[in-house]
C-alpha cells in the first residue's frame, strides 16, 4: 500500500519513481505499473479519452507509450524504461476520468515488463527509505543508456 504526501496542491506517491516528463513507475511491482503524476493530470484537466497501447507492444525509453486527451489538450505519455506492455487498464477506455480521480491507484495506464534490470534498480520488495535512495536519484542503466528517476525523501522531525 502506497503512502502519499501533499506538497502544495500536488499529491505525491512515495512508493513510485518519477520521470522528468511526469510519468511514474512502480518498479517494486512485477509487472511494473506506469501512470502519470497528480501534477500532470491536474494540468491536463478533465480527461476524456485514453489511447492505450496493445498488449505485447515493445517500447524503448522515451518512445510515446500512449496519448491522453483532455478538454484542454492532447498529451503524449512516454515510456519511462525499455519495456513490453503486458496489461492495459481497460477501465480507462470507458472512464478516462479515473486518471483525474486517482492517478496513483485506479488511474494507472499500463503494466509493463522491464526489458533489462540493472543492479542499481531497487529490489521489488524493499522499503523506499533514505537508505535505499541516499542521494535521492536512482540511476538505472538499460541498454547502456542512463535513465534518471527522482524519488522524494522528506526528513521530518
Amino acid at each position: 500500500m502506497s503512502s502519499y504526501i501533499k506538497v502544495g496542491e500536488n499529491v505525491i506517491g512515495t512508493d513510485f519513481m518519477y520521470s522528468k516528463t511526469h510519468e511514474w513507475i512502480a518498479v517494486k511491482e512485477s509487472p511494473a505499473r506506469v501512470g502519470i503524476s497528480d501534477y500532470a493530470q491536474r494540468n491536463l484537466h478533465d480527461l476524456v479519452y485514453a489511447e492505450l497501447p496493445k498488449v505485447g507492444s515493445k517500447f524503448k525509453r522515451g518512445d510515446i507509450l500512449c496519448t491522453l486527451e483532455s478538454i484542454k489538450a492532447v498529451a503524449e505519455v512516454y515510456a519511462p524504461v525499455d519495456c513490453t506492455v503486458v496489461e492495459v487498464n481497460s477501465a480507462l477506455l470507458d472512464k478516462p476520468e479515473l486518471i483525474n480521480k486517482d492517478p496513483y491507484g485506479e488511474g494507472w495506464l499500463v503494466k509493463i515488463n522491464i526489458e533489462e534490470r540493472s543492479p542499481s534498480c531497487p529490489p521489488k520488495n524493499t522499503q523506499t527509505t533514505s537508505e535505499n535512495f541516499r542521494d535521492c536519484t536512482l540511476k538505472l542503466s538499460f541498454n547502456t543508456r542512463p535513465c534518471y528517476f527522482t524519488t522524494i525523501i522528506l526528513n521530518t522531525p
